[in-house]
């Protein structure tokens, strides 16, 4: 089961390898835990890295106009959505309520996006453009090809392959798992073909990603 564990960061170490990182978790003692998981195979976790800086009144003014267009699709109370919402998100997390009123920049964006998730999954429409809500854009592309919603408008989507295949390759049987794709609809999927790759980056600030089902 996953339980989120505060700690503090000692120590940061680069190798050609990666990161490594010091951490101590106060007043946990966690040797026989890890033992346990060790042995059963479990060697992987989640780093979540928060900083000392408060939410920001944008991301405010973002996280209450989603709530809003979730009342107006569900016909529930602003405020009611706004507590069960943080409530699905603390349960997932494994973590404490909260306030968006004095939390961190970091946890701001992660909450904001679980409800976008949450807005894609459920084919809730939004007043303005997807990627004006979020901070994160990396996760939101990635979100977008996974629930085949439009990263631009939200409408149902299609992968485009942001890197071109090329000539003389067979689609159906090529593998195309390290090119950077991105979920459009049939009409901006039409203009990103029609404007070219580098003119469609610019007038929306996108790009594709790696991606694999």
């Amino acid at each position: 089961m996953f339980r989120e564990i505060r700690a503090k960061v000692q120590d940061v170490k680069e190798r050609p390898e990666g990161t490594y990182f010091l951490v101590l978790v106060p007043n946990e003692y966690l040797v026989d835990q890890m033992r346990k998981h060790t042995d059963n195979g479990i060697l992987t976790g989640e780093l979540r890295i928060d900083d000392s800086r408060r939410v920001t009144s944008k991301q405010r003014r973002k996280y209450w106009a989603t709530i809003r267009d979730i009342s107006w699709w569900n016909f529930d109370d602003a405020e009611e959505n706004h507590f069960w919402l943080k409530y699905m998100y603390c349960t997932a997390k494994g973590i404490d309520s909260f306030s968006m009123s004095d939390c961190s920049v970091s946890l701001a964006r992660d909450y904001i996006t679980f409800i976008l998730d949450f807005c894609l999954a459920w084919d809730v429409p939004l007043s303005q453009p997807l990627l004006g809500r979020t901070d994160d854009i990396n996760t939101m592309l990635y979100l977008a090809l996974q629930h085949e919603k439009c990263v631009l408008c939200g409408r149902k989507g299609e992968q485009h392959h942001w890197d071109a295949i090329g000539m003389g390759h067979d689609r159906r049987t090529f593998d195309d798992s390290e090119h950077r794709k991105i979920s459009l609809c049939r009409e901006h999927h039409t203009e990103a073909h029609k404007r070219g790759r580098d003119s469609f980056a610019k007038k929306y600030h996108v790009y594709g990603i790696i991606y694999n089902d």
